[in-house]
């Protein structure tokens, strides 16, 4: 348990609109504040946001510790062979400090606005193991790629640059064959906000990555569990049980501190990431200042 508690890691989800003043004061504040990850959500297609990973780029040169990861990649807007670079790319750039949360693709209806060809939601997941595939291929230096996919073909691409660490593929997995992939595949699950997976199926979620982590001859403890909690730290009690539904956490430092303790306790979730309602300051502020070092005090 000791081990477990030293390896739980917290972090704060940002919104990439065009407020540049905004960005940088939300994450000076989580830099300073202690926290370990900043997730960007990934839409292209909203006019009013700007590129996720521009975004990144930005903050990872203001930034000296934190890590960053896009929070999760569209893949149908992004090419792998292209995803590869920037990623590697980003890594390099910063020390060792990006890692990459991606999806299949949800909001269809949007993603095709911007000239993709829709996906069937099994055909989105097969897409994504290819891509899976060309990334680690392409992170590995010193050889050449070649890969005649169904929805990916690389003829003979030179591999490279290696990232500077081992970056983490963290699936944005909901149905139950997308968390057998994540468990079968990948380093980590980022696991959906609960408007799209309620609070009470995140147990079963756990134990269909944790069966299919094994039966790949995988220790499901290496599969990085990812819990994005959406809500409000209030200076009021409130409703902080988030056991039932999908409603936002809405209560003090003292109940987002025990949620997430009872969280790292009863499931195996080792990364935290709040989603505050509002992109607001003094909420990240909060969550770095007052609820993680309750939590750590709750857990010993």
């Amino acid at each position: 348990m000791e081990k477990a508690m030293a390896e739980l890691e917290f972090g704060f989800s940002l919104s990439p609109s065009v407020d540049l003043a905004l960005h940088e004061d939300l994450v000076s504040a989580a830099e300073e504040g202690g926290l370990d990850l900043v997730g960007v959500q990934d839409h292209p297609y909203v006019p009013a946001f700007v590129d996720t990973m521009s975004l990144i780029a930005t903050m990872l040169a203001r930034t000296d510790r934190l890590r960053f990861f896009p929070d999760v990649v569209t893949l149908p807007l992004r090419p792998p062979a292209l995803l590869a670079k920037t990623a590697s790319s980003l890594d390099l750039l910063s020390g060792g400090r990006f890692e990459l949360g991606i999806g299949a693709g949800g909001y269809w209806d949007a993603i095709t606005t911007l000239g993709v060809d829709r996906l069937s939601p099994a055909d989105a997941l097969d897409a994504l193991e290819e891509a899976v595939q060309i990334l680690r291929a392409l992170w590995r230096p010193g050889g050449t790629v070649g890969l005649r996919g169904k929805y990916y073909s690389l003829d003979g691409a030179q591999a490279g640059p290696a990232p500077a660490h081992p970056i983490g593929i963290w699936i944005g997995a909901q149905g139950p064959r997308s968390l057998r992939l994540t468990g079968r595949i990948a380093e980590g699950w980022a696991a959906p906000i609960p408007a799209y997976l309620p609070y009470e199926k995140w147990a079963n979620a756990n134990a269909i990555l944790d069966e299919a982590a094994l039966a790949a001859g995988r220790d499901p403890a290496d599969v990085l569990r990812m819990s994005q909690l959406v809500g409000t730290i209030t200076d009021t009690e409130g409703d902080a049980e988030a056991r039932q539904g999908s409603a936002p956490i809405r209560g003090t430092a003292g109940q987002w501190a025990r949620l997430i303790a009872r969280l790292a306790t009863e499931q195996p979730f080792r990364s935290f990431v709040f989603w505050p309602e509002r992109q607001e300051l003094g909420q990240v502020e909060r969550f770095a200042g007052q609820v993680v070092p309750a939590v750590r005090e709750l857990l010993g």
